[in-house]
Order: C-alpha cells, then sequence, then structure tokens
C-alpha cells in the first residue's frame, strides 16, 4: 500500500499470541516521518490499541516512537516485537533476521526474528537489569491495599523494583491475583516515593501476572517490558533457574490469554542479560489520515 502525504499506513498484530484475536494488539505504522509527537499521540487514541508504534528508516537505522494512550515511553516490550516481526514479514523472507530499532532517547534495542511453521517469533533482549530498591517488610501491607490484597496473600519475598528500560516494582504473591484491582487514586505518587514507574503482579505459583496503567482504568493484556523484569526477579530469588525460558501467563481475566516466554542469564548474584520472546499474529492492515 503506497503511502501518501497526508495518510500513514499501518499493520495491525496481536503480540504474544499465537492466533488473532489473543494476545496484546499493536497497531504498527510503518513510516511515520513528518508526524509529531502530539499527532503520535492521537492516532494511538483514535486506534484506541493499548500501545501503537511508530517507525521511520533513514541509510538503514531503524528508529521507533512508542505511545499508550496517555503519554510517550521510552521503552515497551510487545511494541517492539510487533514491529520487528512486522518488518520481517514485509522482507519476504523465511530465514532468521536480527533487528537494530533506535528508540526516542537513544536506547538500541536487539530483536531477533524468525518464523516457525508459519508463525512469526520474536525475541528481544532487554539487556542488564537494574536492581534499584528492595522495600522493608513495612511497605507490604500499604501496597497490598492499594490493589485489594491483604498482606497475607504477598509471598514471603521483599517488593523489589527493577528496571530493563521502565522501573516496576514488583509484588509477588501467592494468591488473590484475580480480584486484584487499584483501590487508591494517588498510585502514581506512592509508587514515585519508592523510586518505580509502575507495579506489576506476578502469582510466584502460577507464573501469571496482571498491570494496569497507574489510574486503573486500563488494564494491560501482555507486558513485554515488565516480563523482563519479573525474569530478573525470579533467577535472583532462585524461582527459575539461569538459562531455561519460563512461561509467564497475562491477560486471560480479560478473554484475551498471553504467552510471554522469559530467559534470564548469568546467576542469582549477577545477572547478565534477560530475554522476552513471544508469537505474533497478524490480524490487518489499512491506512489512517493525519490529525
Amino acid at each position: 500500500m503506497p503511502q501518501t502525504s497526508d495518510h500513514y499506513n499501518f499493520v495491525h498484530c496481536d503480540v504474544f499470541a499465537n492466533r488473532p484475536y489473543a494476545g496484546n494488539s499493536l497497531a504498527v505504522f510503518t513510516d511515520c516521518a513528518g508526524l509529531s509527537a502530539e499527532q503520535m499521540l492521537r492516532m494511538t487514541q483514535e486506534m484506541r490499541h493499548f500501545e501503537s508504534i511508530f517507525l521511520s528508516q533513514d541509510q538503514g537505522q531503524i528508529t521507533a516512537r512508542v505511545f499508550d494512550l496517555i503519554e510517550e515511553l521510552p521503552f515497551a516490550g510487545h511494541p517492539l516485537i510487533g514491529a520487528a516481526c512486522t518488518l520481517h514479514r514485509a522482507s519476504g523472507s523465511l530465514t532468521p533476521q536480527s533487528w537494530k530499532i533506535r528508540l526516542n532517547g537513544g536506547r538500541v534495542v536487539k530483536i531477533a526474528t524468525e518464523v516457525e511453521d508459519g508463525r512469526y517469533i520474536g525475541t528481544l533482549d532487554q539487556g542488564t537489569p537494574d536492581f534499584i530498591a528492595a522495600l522493608p517488610a513495612t511497605a507490604k501491607p500499604g501496597f497490598a491495599k492499594a490493589f485489594n490484597l491483604t498482606t497475607a496473600q504477598i509471598a514471603d519475598l521483599p517488593l523489589e523494583v527493577i528496571s530493563t528500560g521502565l522501573k516496576y516494582l514488583v509484588i509477588p504473591l501467592t494468591s488473590g491475583l484475580e480480584n486484584a484491582r487499584i483501590t487508591i487514586a494517588d498510585l502514581d505518587q506512592k509508587l514515585a516515593d519508592v523510586g518505580a514507574e509502575f507495579a506489576y503482579l506476578f502469582d510466584v505459583n502460577t507464573f501469571e501476572g496482571r498491570h494496569w496503567n497507574n489510574d486503573g482504568i486500563v488494564e494491560d493484556i501482555a507486558t513485554g517490558s515488565a516480563a523482563g523484569v519479573v525474569g530478573a526477579f525470579a533467577l535472583k530469588h532462585g524461582l527459575i533457574k539461569a538459562g531455561d525460558p519460563v512461561t509467564l501467563k497475562q491477560g486471560h481475566f480479560m478473554g484475551r490469554p498471553s504467552r510471554l516466554q522469559v530467559t534470564a542469564y548469568g546467576t542469582p548474584d549477577s545477572i547478565a542479560n534477560i530475554s522476552v520472546a513471544g508469537q505474533v499474529a497478524f490480524v490487518g492492515e489499512g491506512k489512517v489520515v493525519a490529525p
């Protein structure tokens, strides 16, 4: 589909899913030349996916900007995997590919893609995790209340702020995930007070997670950036073994089952890097007018 000066082409795909209408939906704009950040945000809001990604290419360098319904993000997992698989599909090649994508702010990420039995799979290298803070046990009651939980439902592990690009507070649970929700209006500030940007609830027994925008209005279906953080947390605390892929489940409470394959490398005391992988299913494509 040719690009015109006032229309922009997009591909609709579902990430971390082996079929359409599962996983986390995404709009991949394959050429965003000429668009401002304000226009990209308006287009993301109009498409109503949890996030959209806008690509441009110049002399072989691929750059990307990622937006959710509220703001631009410095990093996000499922848009990068979806974008790389979209580029692989457009290339027509069936052999494994490797992509380097530069994010707004300068960070360059690597994604490997392959086609297996007609299905596209992307693996995002999230690099070395940054362990920012382990919270004292006294923090558990406040965060339990903030997510409609009891302190007894939190695992006997620390709440910990970790980042592979976004700063997540990992809240490990042994039960209660199905009834979790945000119950306070000032979660942004409560997280900022401990050095976090977002929170991710993670059941250590079932390896299932949940995540919302901090206002609690929108729940994420599959959170690739948080999956890397969970992998780091799990290896550090002996929940998984180094180099062994583990499947993190998310989204089934919303009728959008998602599977995120997480692999942590190194040792519990020195984690070298984290990878997050998933299948991408293609749903459709089209074009929209610039706002």
